[in-house]
């Protein structure tokens, strides 16, 4: 039972060390001295995958960006994880 806590702790320490990462990368972007944190790359499906079933249409997408602050926010996730 306490793996399967820590294990989701771990997912959602990680998963909010990219997303406040993302975020403060794109508030810095607009600040000359701090806009390497907004540095990244940006890869995935260019055009969504659309299936046309004729009563349902599904359309599958994925876009993954990351940045220098992502990157720093795993790393804090990581390390805040180490000390809990």
């Amino acid at each position: 039972m306490s793996k399967s806590k820590n294990a989701w702790a771990c997912f959602l320490l990680l998963l909010a060390g990219v997303v406040l990462g993302g975020f403060i990368g794109e508030l810095a972007s607009g600040v000359s001295f701090l806009s390497w944190l907004g540095y990244g790359q940006t890869f995935g499906l260019a055009q969504p995958f659309v299936l046309d079933l004729g009563i349902l249409v599904l359309t599958f997408g994925l876009t993954i960006k990351i940045s220098i602050a992502s990157i720093i926010g795993i790393i804090i996730a990581i390390i805040v994880y180490r000390l809990i």
